[in-house]
């Protein structure tokens, strides 16, 4: 029982305390250093301050504002900026009201941290900056500090520069209820039963910039447009551009950041005219519904940056669960909306994340540009809503053209049902779609609700035209039912599609649960007809499909994967050009050029190696209506095709394609008049006029073998060796041995390689035998004078051996005898 009061006490101190500590922080105090005068409890009068030129100073020992309460700054209304700084070391809480006369700016300087209660608000004329520097820098070099003591501080009348963060300065706080945001693709979101929050007047800044920023349900808006900015930073200098909106970060001089988070659907809102947002930090990270929103109401907008120097994260929804986290911009004006600017190490789109630039008007879009270094990543979806994946999309519901979507980055991964694309759903065209990774690009999967699949691409569903799309990567991987190219829905055009991939493509398999293959491919299709029913699409699409090209070492399509150009309607299939090393077709997997009832598209293939198909594998292009089958090129130096694996152009009803294979030699396939369970070649039409095959068998190229001959000539009589003078002449013998061919025409005396047939019988002597008896070896003998010979050559002489040594049998003695 004892323990039980005890505890009980220490618990009743903690609380008294708490609340003691509340009400005293909840003040607004001078620090008596710069005449500050501050009068009223809860509601403060604040007046007096250092006056230099048109700028205001003021000096604190605490600021808090409590809930219900109000802080005032009564000054003459010419003053341009009021700078505030807090000396006391205590964290300002403020959940009441700030207003200050006229259109003075107001700068609030605590570098203790600053807390924004659920019922904080601003009523100023001018831009409004809180922060948790140690300091306020000027043109002329001097610096208005909140650390040097309650020393009395340079003032000047100069225009602020730079804000000097510490390594101790404190974060700041921004509570709210969280917004009420709702809308869908197609419609502008409705921003009008959103709370006040923190607001500033059209044509100012609001900036929070502290050593770290955390919302929780907070709201940060400009009535009418203006400039919003979050920073994060730990250490380092924060340069203040003046704009005619107020004041700008540049964070160059930075040494280090930290952390920004939007949570529990908080809210940076800059909508109206000229308008821009600003997000600078380490990790920046947007969660549970949290929006990043500039709707363009007027002339013209900014545009949003947003800059991690680690990673940028949306995940999780409203309350809801009809709203992902997004970052998007809306034009609803007559000019330009600006653009939407992130740059990051890592971006995470989880659970319905969007970053959105959609076009309502006849007016300018604006693009969206990602420099991630290390990976993207799109994965998931709202469960509330399911038409919303995560994805990156420009899109136009006008006669206006959707933006660009220009992706850089090290390694890009997109899933369940994820994408990054622009859209038409209007007359107006897609933007280009642009993606350059330094390593892999892996699609895969589908959305498990709309079965619509992880993708790349432009897409129009109705008179708008798809602009192309360009991938440039390294390895390129499509599974399970992902897709890249383009695609039209309506009247519109398709666009064309070119993938560069340095290492190699692979396209595989299905969408679990599902007949989707995975493919690259710009079409002209039929889809569903109750999604066509429930967006008003036409029953069949007039559009024309677009062309496709690869250029590749080695692409890989199986398991039922397409790469296909197609035409469900009467427009073009688009023609397929790829150059490649190697290509490999296996179980079911198939490069196409089809149409409906127009003409089939043509195909190219162009390889360094071979082509190998296997296990139904298919190349063709036909026409299944009255239109001609496609023309179908091959150039490999070895074609190989197993297991009813077929290249084939056919037509119905029109004339069959033109079949042109050059090659070293084909394995397997066969020219055939029509389809069989064999491995088949053919171009053949079911009512109409076959279409011709011809391969083009290239052996061994003859100038592979050709040497190039001497230029200078060889005298003959230099390589003939004269006979012996006594016989009337020599004679050379080809044998068959050695390297010489015999003369067909003639016997074959023998088969040795060599036969001497000179005729010796005049040098044989027969003598009887005689017993030979062995010579001992003659010493050498010392030369005892020397002579000049005929040639005039000295010579050595020795005294004669007493035994005569024989000369050697040779022709020049044959000659003399």
């Amino acid at each position: 029982m004892k323990l039980t009061f005890v505890g009980f006490g220490v618990l009743s101190a903690i609380c008294i305390s708490a609340i003691d500590n509340n009400s005293v922080h909840a003040q607004v105090t001078q620090d008596n250093t710069l005449n500050t005068l501050v009068t009223g409890s809860n509601n403060y009068t604040i007046t007096n301050g250092t006056r230099i030129g048109n700028n205001l100073f003021h000096s604190f020992s605490e600021f808090s504002v409590p809930t219900g309460g109000s802080a005032s700054f009564d000054h003459a209304t010419d003053i341009q900026n009021i700078f505030g700084r807090v000396t006391g070391g205590n964290i300002s809480n403020i959940d009441g009201s700030i207003s200050a006369n006229g259109s003075a700016n107001l700068f609030l300087l605590n570098p203790a941290g600053i807390i924004f209660g659920k019922n904080a608000s601003l009523n100023i004329g001018g831009s409004f900056v809180a922060t948790t520097a140690n300091s306020i820098k000027f043109a002329d070099g001097t610096e208005f500090s909140a650390v040097q003591g309650a020393d009395k501080p340079l003032l000047t009348m100069s225009v602020p520069v730079g804000l000097q963060m510490g390594q101790n300065s404190g974060g700041i706080t921004v509570e709210g209820l969280g917004h009420r945001i709702t809308g869908d693709v197609f419609t502008p979101l409705d921003r009008t039963q959103n709370p006040t929050g923190l607001q500033v007047k059209a044509g100012n800044t609001l900036a929070l910039i502290g050593n770290e920023v955390n919302f929780s349900g907070g709201i940060v808006a400009i009535n009418g447009g203006g400039h919003l900015e979050l920073g994060s930073v730990e250490q380092g200098k924060v340069r203040l551009n003046s704009t005619r909106t107020g004041w700008v970060g540049d964070y160059s001089q930075v040494e280090k950041f930290n952390n920004i988070h939007l949570g529990q659907q908080s809210l940076l809102d800059a909508s109206g005219s000229n308008g821009s947002i600003q997000i600078q930090g380490k990790n920046i990270n947007l969660s549970a519904g949290s929006a990043v929103v500039l709707q363009n109401l007027g002339e013209q907008s900014q545009g949003i940056t947003v800059h991690a120097t680690e990673s940028l994260s949306l995940t999780g929804n409203t309350s809801d669960q009809r709203l992902g986290s997004i970052i998007k911009i809306e034009n609803l004006g007559t000019g330009s909306s600006g653009d939407i600017l992130i740059g990051a190490n890592q971006l995470s789109l989880a659970d319905g994340g969007q970053i959105w630039h959609s076009i309502f008007t006849k007016a300018v879009s604006g693009n969206i540009t990602f420099n991630v270094e290390g990976l993207m990543d799109l994965n998931g979806f709202v469960p509330g809503n399911p038409s919303i994946p995560s994805s990156i999309v420009t899109i136009t519901t006008s006669s206006s053209n959707a933006g660009d979507i220009l992706v850089s980055t090290t390694n890009l991964r997109i899933g369940n049902g994820g994408s990054i694309g622009s859209s038409s759903v209007a007359s107006g065209q897609t933007g280009k779609v642009q993606v350059n990774t330094k390593d892999l690009i892996e699609i895969a999967g589908n959305h498990p609700i709309s079965k619509l699949p992880s993708s790349i691409t432009s897409s129009t569903l109705f008179m708008g035209n798809a602009n192309n799309t360009v991938v440039n990567t390294s390895r390129l991987i499509i599974r399970d039912g992902g897709f890249l190219g383009s695609s039209t829905l309506g009247q519109g055009s398709a666009a064309s599609v070119t993938i560069n991939a340095s290492d190699f493509i692979e396209v595989s398999g299905r969408a679990p649960g599902s007949i989707t293959s995975s493919r690259i491919a710009s079409t002209s299709e039929i889809l569903d007809p109750v999604f066509q029913a429930i967006y008003g699409l036409p029953a069949i699409p007039t559009g024309d499909a677009g062309a496709l090209t690869i250029n590749t070492p080695s692409l890989r399509v199986k398991d039922g994967a397409l790469v296909t150009v197609k035409n469900d309607g009467p427009g073009k299939a688009g023609d397929i050009q790829i150059n490649a090393n190697s290509i490999f077709l296996n179980n079911q997997g198939s490069i196409s050029a089809s149409t409906a009832s127009g003409n089939g598209g043509n195909i190219h293939l162009n390889l360094q190696d071979y082509l190998l198909m296997r296990h139904d594998s298919l190349i063709s292009a036909n026409s299944a209506g009255t239109g001609n089958g496609g023309n179908l090129s091959i150039n490999s130096p070895v074609i190989i095709g197993l297991e009813n694996s077929d290249i084939i152009a056919n037509a119905v009803q029109g004339r069959g394609g033109n079949i042109n294979i050059t090659t070293q030699g084909i394995i397997g396939l066969e020219y055939r008049p029509g389809l069989t369970s064999e491995n088949d070649i053919t171009a053949s039409s079911q009512f109409g006029v076959n279409g011709t095959v011809e391969i083009k068998n290239v052996g061994v190229n003859p100038n592979s073998v050709l040497v190039e001959l001497p230029t200078n000539i060889t005298d003959p009589s230099q390589k003939i060796a004269s006979g012996c003078n006594a016989n009337t002449g020599s004679s050379f013998v080809a044998t068959g041995r050695g390297g010489v061919p015999q003369n067909p025409m003639q016997e074959v005396r023998s088969d040795r390689p060599w036969s001497d047939t000179r005729n010796l019988t005049a040098f044989h002597q027969t003598q009887p035998a005689q017993a030979q008896t062995p010579k001992s070896p003659q010493p050498l003998v010392q030369a005892t004078s020397w002579r000049r010979n005929a040639q005039g050559k000295i010579e050595l002489i020795a005294a004669k051996s007493s035994s005569q040594i024989k000369s050697a049998l040779t022709c020049a003695s044959v000659a003399e005898n």
